[in-house]
């Protein structure tokens, strides 16, 4: 039996919106709040929410667990405004995809009674808008819990319970400068060479139709939501900035191999990588 039945999203872009898809398809009674009208209607016409409107204090008083699928530079104001709306009792949670710029600010906005667990649902597109949720995207994808001095293994359990019901895959509990630095790597640092690829290419050049699909699969995560990534890149600059700092200092080494015509230097670098990625693929095998 479910311990959370009554879920209020909080934003129906394409995460929240898959969400709430998911969710109504598991029987969990969903509700939407979202500034877009247009939203709220699809989201009603395709059966994702039951109800849903522009004003939290209609819905966050009946709600067992609120989902807040805002920018993260918003979650904090948010709370001040209407976290005295939220009953005692509820987890609150967010989807953002960086923590160590708001966890503090965010603790101290938590009404008395509730919890707020820090949550990345590795999950998403590049698109944006209600009309590009889909729950298929939550499907097997891993789902990372952020914990901090004040995370409750009750508000964990009851998390997992949700998000196991609606289709995630590996739940992983990781602490935010753990977080951060590995979001910078395997996320943000991909991103930064998608748009560098894609904005370093001449306008008259026919590099992308000479190599059309490997074109096209390195540079897809250039097309972004600019104004959420912009914030992403800003809140976790300093990680950021020191992921992409050894990987200037890699890609020097194999311009200055090719400089020196040094085809051992690219040979060893060639080995490590080949070494690293297998060890990697050994790994990963060995944990299913």
């Amino acid at each position: 039996m479910k311990q959370d039945k009554v879920i209020t999203i909080v934003g129906l872009g394409v995460v929240g919106g898959s969400y709430a898809i998911a969710l109504s398809k598991k029987g969990y009674t969903v509700y939407g709040v979202n500034r877009s009208s247009q939203s709220i209607e699809d989201a009603i016409a395709v059966g994702a929410i039951k109800d849903g409107g522009n004003m939290p204090e209609k819905f966050f008083p009946q709600s067992d667990v609120i989902i807040i699928a805002l920018y993260p530079n918003q979650i904090v104001s948010y709370l001040e405004q209407y976290g005295k709306y939220i009953k005692k009792g509820c987890l609150i949670s967010d989807v953002a995809g960086i923590k160590s710029h708001f966890v503090t600010q965010i603790n101290d906005k938590v009404p008395d009674g509730c919890e707020f667990l820090f949550c990345h649902p590795m999950a998403g597109r590049e698109k944006r808008g209600f009309k590009y949720a889909d729950d298929r995207v939550l499907q097997g994808a891993n789902f990372l819990i952020v914990s901090t001095p004040g995370t409750t293994q009750n508000a964990i359990e009851r998390m997992s319970e949700i998000v196991t019901d609606i289709g995630f895959g590996r739940i992983r509990i990781t602490d935010v400068e753990t977080h951060d630095k590995v979001i910078a790597y395997t996320s943000q640092l991909p991103h930064a060479i998608a748009v560098s690829l894609i904005n370093s290419d001449d306008e008259d050049s026919d590099t992308a139709s000479y190599i059309g699909d490997s074109y096209r699969d390195l540079t897809r995560i250039a097309n972004i939501n600019e104004d959420l990534w912009s914030e992403l890149f800003l809140g976790n600059k300093d990680n950021l900035i020191s992921t992409i700092s050894r990987f200037e200092t890699q890609l020097a080494g194999i311009k200055q191999a090719l400089i020196d015509n040094d085809a051992e230097q690219l040979k060893s670098a060639f080995i490590k990588s080949s070494g690293r990625r297998l060890a990697l693929e050994k790994k990963k095998n060995d944990k299913k």
